[in-house]
């Protein structure tokens, strides 16, 4: 651990908070205008961080391209928020389930309820990692709100040994476990409004760190047109609903017939707009998108369309 922490009491996030300090004593609507007051810090935090996050996104972006993965990893709050920003990815953006992948300390029974000490068990950081395939050119993404996960520092270096990026998520300016990762991003939130309840203001930069990482990701592999999720998985009414709207407003067509696209194109958004902007086939449709790279840009750009 740096010199100058020397126990977990000396870490930012473990600090009693002056500003809440008679939290206790205030009546329910001040108790909310307490933590919202506490909460809009947060995104400010989160810009000074952008350079790091940056980095970040090049890692991801970079090894997704080669063919690997981004492999979230924490305990606690910070596992669970690795797992659920991993798994929202598959139906928002159409990827291959083990592009992203969530784990946490403790397994999937920790996603629901408290496993005690399992923050603290760095072997298992080891074979859950062995378990989730882990290869040279993956990138590690260890989620640590205070640093003192021994699991996840552990899950850093096992990344480095096997030549994986690796990205470290901390809220405090120096971390309990110090691990050389190639990219570190501190989000320094403070103390929290309950002390040491990093499920707070920790939690809530952690989540916009992710969101942060995976959508640009998303973005720079061509996902996303303008703002528009064209990569989207039409598996249910509201998202059948959501892709006709956007093949309706890409291609100017009436809803009725942008549905009729839709389900022309195995409920594809990019090839029912393909289809329609190019007057092909499903099939002509998906070797444009093959030789575009999937980027719904790159194909409309080309002659004028």
């Amino acid at each position: 651990m740096p010199e100058n922490i020397k126990s977990r009491s000396d870490l930012l996030t473990e600090q009693q908070n002056p500003k809440t300090a008679d939290i206790d004593t205030r009546t329910i609507p001040e108790i909310l205008e307490i933590i919202n007051r506490e909460d809009q810090s947060i995104a400010g935090k989160v810009s000074e961080a952008i350079p790091e996050i940056h980095r970040a996104v090049e890692l991801t972006t970079a090894a997704i391209r080669k063919g690997h993965r981004v492999i979230y990893l924490g305990a606690g709050t910070s596992g669970r928020l690795g797992v659920l920003d991993a798994s929202e990815m598959p139906p928002t953006f159409s990827i291959p389930q083990e592009w992203f992948t969530g784990l946490i300390a403790g397994g999937d029974k920790a996603l629901r309820r408290s496993i005690e000490g399992a923050e603290d068990q760095p072997e298992n950081a080891e074979k859950d990692l062995k378990n989730a395939g882990l290869e040279k050119g993956d990138v590690v993404i260890g989620i640590s709100t205070s640093g003192a996960a021994a699991y996840v520092r552990r899950a850093i270096e096992l990344g480095k040994e096997m030549g994986c990026g690796t990205c470290y998520i901390i809220c405090t300016p120096e971390a309990f476990y110090d691990a050389e990762a190639d990219v570190v991003i501190r989000v320094e939130t403070g103390p929290e409004v309950i002390t040491g309840s990093t499920r707070m203001k920790a939690g809530t930069a952690t989540k916009l760190v992710l969101n942060m990482i995976s959508t640009a990701t998303m973005i720079q592999l061509g996902k996303v047109y303008g703002n528009l999720m064209v990569d989207l998985q039409a598996v249910n009414e509201k998202l059948v609903d959501r892709s006709t709207r956007i093949i309706s407003e890409l291609t100017g067509l009436e809803h009725d017939a942008a549905q009729k696209a839709l389900f022309d194109a195995d409920k594809s958004v990019k090839k029912a707009v393909v289809m329609v902007k190019k007057g092909c086939s499903l099939e002509e449709a998906e070797t444009w998108l093959e030789r575009g790279e999937g980027s719904l840009r790159k194909i409309l750009s080309q002659d004028g369309v």
